[in-house]
């Protein structure tokens, strides 16, 4: 069987329902279709898809544009864009839904349901029962027009389904290749509930089609959707849309990705210090592989020229997030410092109680950055690695076992009695050079060195044992020293007299 065709420039959709925060299997779609898009030379449309009006809120929808943009992605069409097929939220479109339904009714394509709910579940209980599929058994399906307008007349309440074709739906998938539904697993389905109010299902068709869509990109779980769409197609007289079903990410356990896994939206990992080219880069990853061997670090312009819909498998991915924070570090390393600075600015703020940060106050932020984000997987980790810079508690130093255990050893004490008079002879404040030179001079009196002459001395300026390099370290407490914070930065000097003060 040939292909289908499909005719005119490409047009995608990315139409989310504004019911929560955008999840990384909705953030991969309309990356996927945006990708698409910019390597077809075609546009991107959002669509809002709002008909579940008891989930739907405002802020959802203002929350999942910002974090789309957050991620770099733009689109051509859309409801703060506008385009020249609007509406482009559905709850503005009931008049339209309608007045499709009125003409399938009228063609015949489609009846009038007067089975109450109750009525539909015991259908339901007696076809399982009897291990047949749990179908619609068209009960309304061949009423008489007067008794359809007598019981109308009567008040009674009734939903409109669409009349599936007897005989199987095919459609082409991008990703699967030609699928195949029977009949007999796709029942009649509800096109406008006896509320009034449309079915997914139905207004998706009609909104695809208006916006002249061509190619439906979207994850597998709507696979099963897609036979009841073609059957609305094929009943409007509409030629059928390109399907492209994109494959389940799973968590490590290999079960569906969620929230007992961690961080799962687009807003968890902005929150996280997570860059949003690290997350696109990685995204497109998942169930996409491009050609070239074992590349894996993309730019999004790399991105849309190596994109290609046909290599996308249908497997499974697996949710690395190890992969994903690696990749994050390579973009923290290569950014332009600038930029890395300011989105870790909040993170060090709330660390140190700061509200209103100084000009001198960020501009020490943006040193004590750039010198320790490059060693963390993503930046609200940065006040942590940065910890023995922004606290600095001696007496909780010491009676740390593993490092009473350490200073209690001779050598140690004689590192500490040398280190101590040379920093507190010391008039000017310690540069990074000036500081290597007196661990010089403490190696050469003592005759110690490797960890027996630094443990100590990185105890008695930072609590612990391990952590960045002095030469890193000791500018920065020099400069935060100077400013007046709600907690002050103690300077080297200041806290050599605060571990000799306890020592004594």
């Amino acid at each position: 069987m040939e292909q289908p065709s499909i005719s005119g420039k490409v047009r995608v959709r990315f139409a989310p329902s504004p019911t929560g925060q955008v999840h990384v299997g909705n953030a991969r779609t309309a990356l996927f279709n945006w990708l698409f898009a910019r390597q077809q030379g075609g546009t991107f449309i959002l669509r809002i898809e709002d008909t579940d009006l008891d989930r739907s809120e405002a802020r959802y929808e203002t929350q999942l544009i910002e974090d789309l943009k957050w991620l770099g992605l733009d689109w051509d069409e859309g409801p703060d864009v506008g385009g020249p097929y609007p509406p482009y939220r559905q709850s503005d479109k009931w008049q339209v839904y309608q007045d499709y339904a009125e003409r399938l009714v009228s063609e015949g394509k489609a009846y009038r349901c007067f089975c109450t709910q109750e009525e539909l579940e015991r259908q339901r209980e007696e076809a399982l029962q009897q291990h047949l599929q749990p179908n619609y058994p068209g009960t309304c399906r061949n009423l008489a027009p007067e008794e359809v307008e007598r019981r109308r007349a009567a008040g009674e309440p009734c939903a409109i389904r669409l009349k599936i074709p007897e005989r199987p739906i095919r459609f082409h998938d991008m990703v699967r290749g030609w699928v195949e539904f029977s009949n007999e697993v796709v029942s009649d389905l509800i096109i406008i509930r006896s509320t009034g109010v449309p079915v997914y299902n139905y207004v998706v068709v009609i909104d695809d089609a208006e916006m002249k869509i061509t190619h439906v990109i979207r994850g597998d779980d709507h696979l099963s959707n897609t036979p009841k769409q073609v059957a609305l197609y094929e009943a409007l007289g509409w030629e059928v849309p390109e399907f492209a079903h994109l494959s389940t990410i799973l968590g490590p356990d290999k079960e569906r990705l969620s929230k007992r896994h961690g961080a799962t939206s687009l807003a968890n990992f902005r929150d996280m210090g997570v860059l949003p080219e690290a997350l696109m880069n990685y995204m497109a990853l998942l169930g996409w592989a491009p050609t070239g061997g074992d590349r894996e670090i993309f730019s999004p312009i790399e991105l849309v020229e190596e994109f290609d819909l046909t290599r996308v498998t249908p497997s499974s991915a697996v949710f690395d997030f190890e992969k994903l924070y690696w990749l994050n570090r390579h973009y923290i390393k290569v950014g332009v410092p600038e930029r890395i600075a300011e989105i870790a600015e909040p993170f060090c703020l709330r660390a140190l109680g700061i509200d209103k940060p100084t000009s001198d106050v960020r501009t020490w932020l943006a040193h004590v950055t750039a010198a320790l984000a490059s060693s963390v997987n993503k930046l609200d980790e940065l006040p942590e690695r940065a910890a023995s810079i922004f606290h600095f508690d001696p007496a909780a130093a010491i009676a740390a076992p593993e490092n009473a255990e350490v200073l209690n050893t001779t050598s140690a004490r004689a590192v500490v009695y040398i280190f101590v008079a040379k920093i507190l002879a010391e008039s000017e404040p310690i540069s990074a050079d000036r500081f290597k030179s007196l661990i010089k001079e403490v190696q050469k009196e003592t005759k110690i060195k490797g960890p027996a002459l630094f443990h100590p001395i990185r105890i008695l300026l930072t609590g612990a044992q391990s952590g960045p390099e002095f030469d890193k370290l000791v500018p920065l407490m020099e400069e935060g020293s100077r400013l007046e914070l709600p907690k002050p930065i103690l300077s080297v000097k200041q806290r050599v007299v605060a571990f000799e003060a306890l020592q004594s």
